[in-house]
């Protein structure tokens, strides 16, 4: 891509906070950003080939949204963590299989999406996200869903196409989890703990494509609490 088309670019971000550069085969977060450090709200780098987020990524104070979906991102550099103004962090079809520490100090952090990675353990240190309302895990190589999910503040976790084979009981204690999808990995029916559908708060429990027949689920202690709050909620959406 020639200079002219990014200084265009450039010009265009310093006027409406926006960047955005898809599908450009970029090899590299552009340096030239740095001179917007002071107003980008809005990043997307999609369908590059950046394999390295720079450490001055942390400079982006105002940033409020980064989507670097599509790349070859193996890792990111600890400095994400300064993004203390981040809502939005989209970073599907890379080939991350962990995320730093310091992704717990995004505090303003509402949606995690992390798709079609290469992760095998639920990610640990998200507790600390207080306003994390969707995370993503979808299409990676996850085989348990830990303990210590009971911590996640998020509202709807996915989890389809893994390799799920155990699920703790203490994600019954997510505080906020509504919407709980594990389609397509390998939980058998008495690896479903019946403590999320008696005494969780998730109102849609996706298990389809896993090994046992989902009306199997009618089996279970506690069953009949969860479709009251299935129907409840669908009442109140319809």
């Amino acid at each position: 891509m020639g200079n002219s088309a990014l200084k265009a670019h450039l010009e265009t971000s310093q006027k409406t906070g926006v960047f955005q550069l898809t599908g450009k085969g970029l090899q590299e977060f552009p340096e030239e950003l740095q001179r917007l450090t002071g107003n980008l709200r809005t990043v997307d780098l999609s369908s590059n080939k950046i394999e390295v987020l720079p450490a001055f990524i942390g400079s982006f104070q105002q940033l409020k949204s980064l989507t670097i979906n599509s790349n070859k991102l193996t890792n990111l550099p600890n400095d994400i963590g300064k993004l203390k103004k981040l809502e939005t962090l989209m970073l599907n079809g890379n080939l991350l299989q962990q995320l730093p520490a310091s992704v717990g100090q995004l505090k303003a952090l509402r949606t995690l999406s992390l798709s079609g990675n290469q992760f095998r353990e639920f990610p640990t240190g998200l507790g600390s996200l207080r306003h994390l309302d969707v995370l993503d895990l979808s299409k990676n190589g996850i085989q348990a869903v830990p303990a210590e999910v009971a911590e996640l503040q998020a509202i709807e976790i996915n989890l389809n196409q893994n390799q799920i084979s155990a699920l703790s009981p203490e994600v019954s204690r997510s505080p906020r989890l509504k919407v709980l999808r594990l389609e397509e990995n390998c939980l058998e029916l008495h690896s479903i703990p019946t403590s999320i559908l008696t005494n969780s708060s998730v109102s849609l429990l996706s298990l389809e494509g896993n090994l046992f027949e989902v009306k199997k689920l009618r089996d279970l202690d506690g069953y009949d609490k969860y479709m009251e709050r299935f129907t409840a909620t669908k009442k109140k959406f319809a």
